[in-house]
């Protein structure tokens, strides 16, 4: 595993709960630095209980308001768009309002394969073959006359209604048309306009580009969406002990931050333009940082005090801005939240350094760059669903903390093998519960973090619960 970010986890490890998150937070508000100085005069409210921690700990933003902060700094940034094609994009967010080119349909159609028909039958068949799909405006249709019809066909002038083939017959001679039940006019037309006219609003923006969406773009007339462009995602991992292939020897351990950082944060929908191990070189992280062009570094692992922890030195050579430096959450604590400015061609950017610890650096990404990524990228927060947890659970005494879990029968259960350092856990769970500080009750409803894959898997229940 990765990393030398020690922390405190006071609970035993066999346990879940979850708090409900403060999604007042996450609402729009008169901007980042209001957000700021919230978070800032939160933080120095803190105080640890006799015989707690160190005055370390008075600098760790609440876990609800950090997350709030890296939700409204995600939005505030302003918005790369593009023009892309439609074979492009799928998962994609829109940027604007899907507003409908023409009506639709744009004229008359038939509704069924069948007979077209004028006034009331019976009704004299004409010669000279059907109306197909595809085909310009046929000629009016006198009173009285029927013709063959094809789904999607444009509806002839003067036509009343549309009889499907199962219920019409003809003569002997097929040259009268009796419909066998009543023909109500109209009947399987679908009028011009039935779906939309020009004009109208279809879909919201910041709404996900589905196959279905695309499907709808289509009909409407476009051949390209105006869609937000994915962040771009830089992702540095830290540290001399990392192997990358085979098995943990004389001190060295692999390293399950790299394969696992770059997936998870494209499955946020979001792309990683390189993933690069620097190990505990200090001057190699300090160019990276200063010359990328990512919207988000992302570090892993670096960001205590330790002798080769360089995040932090690195940040104050860069000139950073340091947003947040450690969260009340566990595990996890030792996260951070910086702002580069422009630089020249660079843009501003934002770094997020997460724990080495396996599981504390899923808590990061849960925390910080999801939130993040997510206002980067144009989506709108997920609606926030509770679920009762099965039994009575531990919490930290005073931090909230993040553990793995499943739904069993409607309720959360546990998962053993959540430490820092942990991935099995993780690895089965469903999502992450909220711990208050102090934990919960059996019956308790907590608010959950669904993984970003929990859309591949069929819903169970209204809200996203999922086995």
């Amino acid at each position: 595993m990765n990393g030398r970010d020690h922390e405190f986890d006071a609970a035993d490890g066999s346990d879940v709960t979850g708090a409900p998150l403060n999604r007042s937070d996450e609402a729009e508000s008169d901007g980042v630095e209001e957000a700021l100085a919230l978070v800032g005069r939160q933080t120095r409210q803190e105080s640890a209980p006799a015989g707690g921690p160190s005055q370390a700990r008075h600098r760790a933003t609440g876990w609800p308001d950090a997350r709030a902060l890296a939700a409204r700094i995600g939005r505030s940034s302003p918005p790369c768009t593009q023009h892309v094609p439609l074979d492009q994009a799928l998962g994609q967010v829109l940027a604007e309002p899907l507003t409908a080119l023409c009506d639709l349909p744009s004229f008359d159609t038939s509704a069924m394969d069948g007979w077209v028909v004028a006034g009331p039958g019976p009704w004299t068949v004409q010669v000279g073959g059907s109306i197909l799909a595809g085909h310009g405006e046929a000629p009016p249709l006198p009173d009285g006359a029927a013709v063959r019809i094809a789904t999607g066909a444009r509806i002839p002038p003067e036509a009343t209604a549309v009889i499907r083939s199962e219920h019409a017959r003809t003569d002997a001679d097929k040259s009268q048309l009796y419909a066998e039940r009543e023909v109500i006019p109209g009947q399987d037309i679908r009028p011009r306009g039935q779906e939309c006219r020009s004009g109208d609003q279809l879909l919201p923006a910041a709404s996900l580009v589905t196959p279905a969406v695309l499907g709808l773009a289509a009909a409407a007339g476009y051949d390209e969406l105006l869609t937000v462009a994915r962040p771009r995602v830089e992702v540095l991992v830290l540290g001399d002990e990392l192997l990358t292939a085979g098995l943990p020897h004389e001190g060295l351990i692999r390293d399950a931050l790299g394969p696992m950082v770059g997936p998870w944060l494209r499955a946020l929908g979001v792309d990683v333009v390189a993933t690069h191990r620097l190990g505990d070189d200090a001057e190699a992280l300090h160019r990276a940082v200063t010359t990328s062009d990512a919207d988000l570094i992302l570090t892993t692992g670096g960001t205590a005090a330790g002798p080769v922890d360089h995040v932090h030195p690195v940040l104050r050579k860069a000139g950073a801005e340091l947003l947040v430096d450690g969260v009340a959450v566990r595990p996890g604590h030792p996260m951070l939240l910086a702002r580069l400015a422009a630089d020249g061609d660079l843009p501003v950017r934002h770094l997020v350094g997460l724990p080495g610890n396996p599981l504390a650096a899923v808590s990061g990404l849960l925390t910080l760059a999801e939130p993040l990524l997510r206002g980067l990228a144009g989506r709108p927060a997920p609606v926030p669903y509770r679920t009762p947890v099965r039994d009575e659970v531990h919490g930290h005494p005073y931090d909230t903390r993040l553990v793995p879990f499943v739904h069993r029968a409607d309720r959360l259960v546990p998962l053993h093998y959540n430490g820092p350092a942990m991935l099995r856990g993780i690895a089965a769970a469903d999502g992450l519960a909220v711990v208050p500080p102090g934990g919960a009750q059996a019956g308790d409803e907590l608010e959950v973090l669904d993984l970003p894959w929990t859309s591949w898997t069929p819903s169970l229940a209204e809200g996203g619960c999922f086995t």
